[in-house]
């Protein structure tokens, strides 16, 4: 009997061991996968405790970011130290004398702005109807679809002299404009529309296939389908467009001192030459000695209207969207 009793007192010794062995290998387990905080109660993913490996891509990141953001803050810092002092009202109503060294930017504003009206109003129709027709009556693998995605690609990269060049040869000379607001409002469109287009098409590539399916099985036309369901979805991606084709057209210099001039007068007509304000920074800085200050001024002028324009664009939208949805 008391043999009996040893070997079931062994065996149970041993089953015993074996339960703690599993268990030490399960808790074992459960730290490589999950990982634990030394002297806590609480187990958390080892997601959040990155090795080198995956440190080392977040640090390049950041850095990236930090030194970007750093040179930006300088660039305006700079800006704004030396041209603040320069800003009143006279500044901004009077009209440039002694070559740009007194004086203001009444007339070079006036002239900035007609240029940009004109580029707007001739590129957003053309860039939204041609995103219209590529994203929704084109296949994306059809010839004609490649061909003008691989021609606006083209186009967005060509260096902006040659807009220029093209601009005063055709509508400068052949269309007989000559040096005006006009031929230099036409030739940013010409900047301009690759980028409109590419960045509007793909808002309306982004919108879901169930609000065209939805609007077909409710009887919709297309154009009701475009104006109250498209539309307004690929808002965010037309707003992305307009931002940064303002923001190429307003700081050109290159393609408008050979389309629409030096002339610093107040213009009368869009027929009329007009300095823009790109224009009138490079040749302060550039060619006139004693100009830096005002340079200074009409660049952080620059930034500012470019910025108004940027943040009236978006606000419009989305009151656009809000009276849309409501």
């Amino acid at each position: 009997m008391s043999k009996r009793k040893g070997r079931r007192g062994d065996a149970e010794t041993r089953r015993r061991g074996e339960k703690r062995a599993g268990e030490a290998e399960g808790e074992e387990e459960t730290r490589k996968t999950r990982g634990t905080i030394p002297n806590s109660q609480f187990s958390i993913p080892n997601s959040r405790f990155p090795n080198n490996k995956q440190q080392f891509p977040t640090i390049i990141i950041w850095t990236i970011a930090i030194s970007i953001t750093a040179i930006f803050l300088w660039i305006l810092s700079d800006i704004v130290w030396h041209g603040a002092g320069q800003i009143n009202w006279e500044f901004l109503t009077s009209e440039p004398r002694n070559a740009g060294r007194e004086g203001g930017i009444g007339s070079i504003l006036v002239s900035t702005v007609l240029i940009l009206g004109v580029c707007m109003a001739v590129s957003l129709p053309l860039g939204v109807g041609t995103a219209i027709l590529l994203a929704e009556f084109t296949d994306t693998e059809s010839l004609f679809g490649r061909l003008v995605r691989r021609s606006l690609d083209v186009l967005a990269g060509v260096p902006s002299i040659v807009f220029g060049l093209f601009g005063n040869a055709f509508f400068s000379k052949t269309l007989g404009l000559g040096f005006s607001i006009l031929s230099g409002g036409l030739t940013l469109a010409c900047m301009v529309l690759p980028i409109l287009i590419r960045s509007a098409e793909e808002g309306f590539r982004a919108v879901p296939a169930d609000y065209r399916l939805g609007a077909a099985a409710l009887g919709y036309s297309r154009t009701t389908t475009l104006w109250q369901l498209l539309l307004p979805a690929a808002a965010p991606g037309l707003v992305v467009g307009l931002v940064l084709g303002i923001g190429r057209a307003i700081a050109e210099t290159a393609a408008l001192i050979f389309t629409s001039g030096y002339v610093d007068r107040m213009p009368e007509s869009l027929l009329d030459s007009g300095r823009s304000l790109s224009i009138h920074i490079f040749d302060l800085s550039m060619n006139v000695a004693g100009g830096n200050a005002n340079a200074y001024a009409s660049a952080l002028v620059l930034l500012v209207l470019l910025l108004l324009i940027n943040g009236t664009a978006v606000g419009i939208t989305q009151h656009w969207l809000d009276r849309r949805i409501s």
